[in-house]
């Protein structure tokens, strides 16, 4: 097994679209999108649709755009989470909201007896943290926010996961820039985002010595 980077900006950040809310009441994964981060900068992607052997619903379709004749022209979720178990090896991960996306993917490896050794950060908690004054902390309020430029479809996961990543970068950015702080580890950003918002600045104040 690959050795992990410890460094926040080489990350896989990813994005699935699913059928409902939770793969504890049966829902399943329909797309999953994902970018390779490396020292800041994306430098491979992933998307592919999945057909989840059920039928999606017309809220479904209408949100995300994925409709049922495609998902019948596509590979199961099988295959294709055996291709993307290959793609996380030897990455920590990213996911904005990264709660829902970890459900899904542990659900979607664990029917086909696959498992990850990479951590889980959630943009949307270092979010609430860092652009403590956004109107709110959902992706496309946050991307306008800090001018991330963009042009595509929310809802479609690669389009979301690159997103994410972008954001993700403009974080470890401000963070460099306020803090003199660089070369962040992993770890450190996942314990941001558990300190309370009051808080935050003297933490990130502390890691400077």
């Amino acid at each position: 097994m690959p050795k992990h980077s410890t460094r926040a900006d080489t990350v896989i950040v990813l994005d699935f679209e699913t059928t409902g809310l939770s793969p504890d009441m049966g829902e399943r994964a329909i797309e999953i999108g994902a970018v390779l981060v490396e020292r800041g900068e994306i430098k491979a992607r992933f998307q592919e649709l999945m057909n989840p052997g059920m039928k999606v619903s017309a809220f479904i379709e209408g949100y995300t755009g994925i409709t049922n004749a495609m998902l019948r022209e596509v590979a199961p979720c099988a295959e294709v989470m055996t291709r993307f178990s290959d793609f996380i090896t030897g990455h920590n991960l990213v996911a904005h909201n990264a709660s829902f996306d970890k459900r899904f993917l542990d659900a979607e490896l664990a029917r086909i007896s696959c498992t990850y050794s990479g951590e889980f950060a959630c943009s949307l908690l270092t979010a609430r943290r860092i652009f403590q004054e956004a109107p709110n902390h959902q992706l496309g309020t946050l991307v306008n926010y800090t001018n991330i430029p963009s042009q595509g479809n929310f809802h479609r996961a690669l389009y979301d996961s690159e997103m994410t990543a972008k954001l993700w970068i403009a974080m470890l950015e401000n963070i460099g820039e306020r803090y003199d702080l660089y070369d962040l580890p992993f770890s450190l950003i996942q314990k941001l985002s558990k300190v309370p918002k009051k808080s935050v600045h003297t933490f990130l104040e502390k890691c400077q010595t």
